[in-house]
């Protein structure tokens, strides 16, 4: 498989984490670049939480210098979903099982396989840097103990679908798909992809809880909106969320 055009792609036996390598190196690339660890030793998920990452596992960040305003910047999350589902598409040859959970998640066989985090790096009239860190449980799963409570259970592309693939070539085909969906994205805008993800998203038309902080919205899961906001059907009428997570 080729590598896509205009994009870096670094790989390091071990490093705190991506996202923090990505901060570092803010500032000193020419174009956007994949960093790729074997090993991490701090890795973070959203709101600070520790990621497990075992062995064989995938944890990388894209670094990218966006020029759109920070609400445009912040629906790569939706790209970078797409992106997932793709590559894991590939990686198996089938779709069956696969879902995206909002605001990033990706689903596989109802468990969460793989997570997205989006950091800004320097905000100077905009998003100077931004990481996209994703994590993806290609071998191994953490035991359901290390998650918060309430959450999907976690598992591992091999337990639910038999195939193993090496971190370096799931960069691979994460990083073409990638690429293409950025690319519909920037001509495009945001859409074409929202339908598509819409189209595989997990849980539509159902019943389902958005926390964030101590407060709680139940409500029925009608749509993403242009802005990327959740949109719920509750009693006290239509509500649009920006930040929270979603519980099943």
């Amino acid at each position: 498989m080729s590598w896509p055009a205009g994009y870096g792609r670094r790989v390091l036996a071990e490093v705190d984490s991506t996202n923090a390598e990505a901060a570092r190196l803010a500032g000193t690339l020419a174009g956007p670049e994949w960093i790729l660890a074997l090993r991490q030793t701090a890795a973070r998920g959203r709101r600070g939480r520790p990621w497990v990452n075992p062995k064989g596992n995938f944890a990388g960040t894209l670094l990218m210098m966006p020029r759109e305003t920070p609400d445009v910047v912040a629906l790569r999350s939706f790209v970078a979903s797409l992106a997932l589902y793709d590559a894991f598409a590939a990686a198996t040859g089938r779709v069956e099982g696969l879902a995206l959970k909002w605001p990033n998640d990706v689903l596989l066989n109802g468990g969460k396989v793989a997570g997205i985090l989006l950091e800004s790096l320097g905000q100077r009239r905009g998003v100077a840097h931004l990481a996209i860190g994703i994590g993806v449980n290609l071998a191994e799963a953490p035991d359901a103990g290390e998650v918060e409570p309430g959450a999907l259970r976690p598992v591992s592309l091999l337990s639910e679908s038999g195939v193993l693939i090496d971190p370096e070539s799931f960069l691979d085909l994460l990083a073409t798909s990638y690429a293409e969906h950025e690319a519909r994205f920037a001509t495009y805008g945001f859409g074409p992809l929202r339908e598509a993800w819409l189209a595989r998203a997990a849980r539509l038309g159902e019943v389902i809880t958005a926390r964030s902080g101590t407060a709680e919205t139940v409500g029925t899961f009608e749509t993403v909106d242009e802005r990327g906001n959740l949109i719920l059907t509750t009693r006290g009428g239509r509500q649009a969320i920006a930040a929270a997570d979603v519980f099943f």
